[in-house]
């Protein structure tokens, strides 16, 4: 059986469990924390990131390369689309979303959630107040311009929709939303996303884990 290495509540294990869940593809989930300093987890990932897959003989770090591997393995219930243009397009849109979209979002969730509740220190707002108001709005104008505005981005639902709106879950977490007066389309995406299944699955179980409940 695959073995995903992490935690609930990150954005990049949770896009994993989402896809495998959507192709009906039993795993196990291994708990580890990031960057834990774990000599055995290291093994497996000099990183210290998750997730971490591993099926069989083969261990791959980085959700996007779990992501594609796992699409070539499991090729029906596809989640990402069959013409190339538009698999450049998902492509670049993931890279984009769990690279610096995330990077800020989760900086939101880390200073507002993750001090106060697991390092009983108070936030930074100053630099949430920077990420909000500088940082994060001109790659929510680009998203914003790069959206539907019904439905998903390639017809149907595939990860390309998932690794944009996963980051602003965690980013809610921490009672930021994005403001559907100004990025109308994006916040409407986050919605439809949030209403896929498998999705409220995983974020049910993910609020249990945080103690949201």
């Amino acid at each position: 059986m695959i073995k995903i290495h992490g935690v609930y509540g990150s954005p990049f294990v949770r896009k994993v469990l989402v896809l495998l869940d959507l192709k009906q593809v039993p795993y196990e989930l291994v708990p580890q924390m990031p960057f834990a300093r774990d000599e055995n987890y290291q093994k497996l990932n000099p990183l210290g990131k998750i997730p971490t897959l591993v099926d069989g003989d083969l261990t791959l770090g980085d959700s996007k390369v779990i992501c594609r591997y796992l699409e070539s393995a499991y090729p029906d219930t596809p989640l990402y689309p069959a013409d190339i243009k538009d698999r450049g397009r998902a492509d670049w849109y993931e890279d984009l979303a769990t690279g610096p979209v995330a990077e800020l979002a989760t900086g939101i969730f880390f200073q507002r959630f993750m001090r106060p509740f697991a390092f009983k220190q108070e936030p930074d707002e100053e630099l949430v107040s920077k990420i909000i108001d500088k940082q994060l709005p001109p790659l929510l104008d680009y998203l914003e311009g790069e959206l539907p505005a019904e439905g998903f981005i390639f017809g149907e639902f595939s990860m390309a929709d998932m690794s944009i709106a996963s980051p602003f879950y965690n980013a809610d977490y921490a009672g930021y939303q994005v403001d559907a007066g100004r990025w109308p389309k994006l916040a409407a995406l986050i919605e439809r996303v949030r209403q896929i299944p498998q999705v409220k699955t995983i974020l049910a179980k993910e609020a249990r884990t945080l103690g949201l409940n």
